[in-house]
């Protein structure tokens, strides 16, 4: 009998191609969040349930092996979520990009999830998660770097409208300040216009104009468990362009998948010396799906490395996950 897992905002952008992963892999899939009517087009037994609602969240909770929150914005989900899962003793993943939530789940939950034997993996997707899989790959056997660059080559980013209110959301807490993971430790700042530099990825995409400090959740996830006192990400300027833009990702697929493609290039560097490991891919939404069920699925059948509340490269083995993932994610050592 196959593990059955919740997921929780199904219907979301992300949520769907979630459902459709953890089917094709064998598991039980359990539709959840609050609008019956959509639930129901699954054609899946599915539960209703509401984040602010703790009764809700443990009855759909009731006999499932682990919750995936692909709700957001996380604000205003993780923490209910989290709650129901620890009282139901199962593991909870997410796919969160918002830097504050990611950094309340961490706060607020480690000592409990940690007590409670129960795995928590927050930001498992592909902004924070697989940047700190890549950087955990390329530090190997480093026990500390200086610096760690996370830049971000996508061709356009037409955003879900969960990632325009996370984003709302993130502005909101921040009271329009900026925010950057230096001098080892999350700092927020007042700034003018996001620096422009030049950025050299590897051949299939070559240089490109990219934004500084353009900050992600790989500040929160890789300082967490990597002695690295300054973490910075960058965004192609085409791409944070589209952002601002916003418009819906365009299925081209029978998937669903948008014919956005991605290059993902980490820079750790110790003293002179570098280490980089660059992954390529399409399309940011479908591919956190595969990486959300492989955590789960690692974290069922054994293969994690701790309980409580832990980013992906420490949970897991950073460079075995992302073998498993070949399918989806073209990863490469690159030797300058």
């Amino acid at each position: 009998m196959g593990h059955n897992v919740a997921v929780f905002g199904a219907y979301g952008h992300t949520g769907r191609f979630v459902v459709t992963e953890l089917r094709e892999r064998g598991f039980g899939a359990l539709p959840v969040g609050r609008d019956a009517r959509q639930l129901d087009a699954f054609g899946l037994p599915y539960r209703v349930a509401s984040a602010s609602d703790s009764a809700s969240l443990d009855a759909a909770l009731t006999g499932v092996d682990a919750v995936i929150n692909c709700a957001g914005p996380f604000a205003s989900t993780a923490a209910g979520v989290i709650e129901a899962a620890l009282r139901a003793g199962i593991p909870y993943v997410d796919v969160a990009a918002e830097i504050e939530a990611n950094v309340d789940t961490f706060t607020h939950f480690t000592e409990r999830a940690r007590a409670a034997g129960v795995a928590v993996v927050p930001a498992m997707a592909f902004f924070g998660g697989l940047g700190d899989l890549l950087a955990t790959t390329a530090m190997g056997d480093w026990t500390s770097a200086d610096e760690a660059h996370v830049a971000y080559g996508l061709s356009s980013w037409h955003p879900t409208a969960g990632t325009v209110a996370a984003g709302a959301v993130s502005r909101e807490r921040r009271a329009g300040q900026r925010v950057r993971y230096t001098g080892g430790r999350l700092e927020y700042h007042s700034g003018g216009d996001l620096p422009r530099v030049d950025w050299d990825f590897p051949a299939a995409l070559g240089r490109r104009s990219v934004l500084g400090d353009f900050t992600m959740a790989d500040i929160v996830t890789i300082p967490r468990h990597l002695a690295i006192p300054e973490v910075r990400t960058y965004m192609t300027v085409d791409a944070a362009t589209d952002l601002v833009a916003g418009n819906a990702p365009v299925a081209v697929d029978e998937r669903g998948r948008s014919a956005q493609t991605f290059m993902v290039d980490v820079i750790v560097r110790r003293g002179d010396t570098q280490r980089r490991v660059v992954a390529s891919g399409r399309d940011i939404y479908a591919v956190s799906a595969p990486l959300a069920v492989e955590a789960v699925q690692r974290i069922l059948n054994g293969q994690s490395r701790t309980s409580g509340v832990a980013s992906a490269g420490e949970m897991f083995d950073a460079p075995d996950f992302l073998r498993a993932l070949s399918p989806v994610i073209s990863v490469e050592t690159v030797r300058d």
